[in-house]
């Protein structure tokens, strides 16, 4: 299917495209789109492990003043910069040189599933986790995530119906104020977070609630009505409304058992383990959303149970039964590891299929010689 999206954002129509339209110029023409995609992740992916080096339980920002240095904040605010501006242009690049493919689409769309975790679990680190004075609690950060991720969701839940992605504004909103906090946070330190600036409240309170009214008010209606709108003009991909709600099925089952894993356990692993659990949170759910994104792209019909609901039910109820006792730790640790390794291997297998498929390599601009 011929991919398109809608961009009605005027921060992005009108700031940072021309900005994106001058750095274009300067990326050779031998480069693959592809490779600048990739390009950005691998940043993301150093930055996040970078903080959690300094930061794995959330709590370096807590302190005054703060335990991760300066230029750690200041690189972040660099790679989120240039991710963004990387994750921008590719698709502007495929069309500069001619080389705009399903696979293009594909690895965009399945890296910003789960770059999109990344970043959120990449910022907490800035607000720190709630220590009875400041920060935020790792209830909150779950809910926060889950959020994000609903919202990333619909973009493409309406694309599975429409044919059209319509770009959340979220998306360059989020960008611009996540490269703000991090150079705000090294240019200022971590008190900026710890001292009320506004009427005894803090500015994560103020993000929370802008994030939240984003997503409620703005980003699910615009959704809605997007849907109604193809369904009135008659050009919704699917005639049954089992047909257009199947890809919610999956996501929201997903969520429903790592909400249960979250209260119910015996262990609190949420507060114990809240870089990993969040991690995985991010992974299972980038996971889910690719299916969704080819069934989307191939106009086939996924399937109702994602495979991995399965393995996770069994975890999740192991752990809240009482059964794993002092180890839900360790298995936490075990699960996430196989399924980070299982997305990446699903990952790659997708690539290699549709590279051979289309006769395409996926970091080369040059054809594929055929057998």
């Amino acid at each position: 299917s011929q991919y398109s999206a809608v961009d009605t954002n005027p921060l992005s129509v009108y700031i940072m495209q021309p900005i994106w339209n001058k750095i274009i110029k300067i990326v050779p023409l031998w480069i693959a789109p592809n490779l600048l995609t990739f390009s950005g992740f691998v940043m993301i992916l150093v930055n996040y492990f970078l903080i959690s080096f300094y930061d794995w339980d959330y709590t370096a920002s807590g302190t005054s003043p703060g335990l991760v240095p300066t230029w750690v904040w200041l690189f972040s605010a660099f790679t989120t910069f240039c991710a963004y501006a990387l994750d921008s242009i590719d698709g502007k690049h495929a069309r500069r040189t001619q080389s705009s493919t399903p696979l293009g689409e594909l690895f965009d769309h399945g890296l910003d599933s789960w770059a999109t975790s990344i970043f959120v679990l990449s910022f907490f680190s800035v607000c720190s986790r709630d220590n009875g004075k400041t920060g935020v609690s790792v209830y909150t950060m779950y809910m926060y995530l889950s959020i994000v991720l609903f919202n990333f969701m619909c973009s493409h839940w309406e694309k599975y119906n429409t044919g059209v992605l319509f770009l959340p504004w979220g998306y360059d909103i989020s960008q611009v104020v996540l490269i703000a906090a991090y150079l705000l946070t090294g240019a200022f330190g971590v008190e900026v977070w710890q001292k009320p600036f506004l009427f005894g409240y803090y500015i994560t309170d103020a993000l929370v609630v802008l994030l939240i009214g984003f997503s409620l008010f703005l980003s699910f209606p615009q959704t809605l009505y997007n849907i109604h709108r193809a369904h009135l003009k008659k050009t919704l991909k699917n005639d049954s409304l089992y047909e257009g709600l199947l890809p919610l099925v999956s996501p929201l089952l997903l969520f429903l058992l790592l909400t249960v894993w979250v209260v119910l356990s015996p262990g609190n692993i949420l507060a114990k383990q809240p870089r990993l659990f969040l991690w995985m949170v991010g992974v299972a759910f980038s996971n889910v959303i690719c299916k969704v994104i080819i069934c989307q792209m191939s106009s086939t019909q996924p399937e109702l149970f994602h495979w991995f609901l399965f393995p996770l039910a069994l975890v999740v109820y192991a752990a809240t039964s009482g059964l794993l006792g002092w180890t839900e730790e360790a298995v936490l640790i075990v699960f996430s590891l196989l399924l980070t390794a299982a997305h990446v291997h699903y990952g790659v297998c997708v690539g290699r299929q549709l590279s051979e498929h289309l006769n395409i390599y996926i970091f080369s601009l040059k054809k594929r010689v055929q057998e």
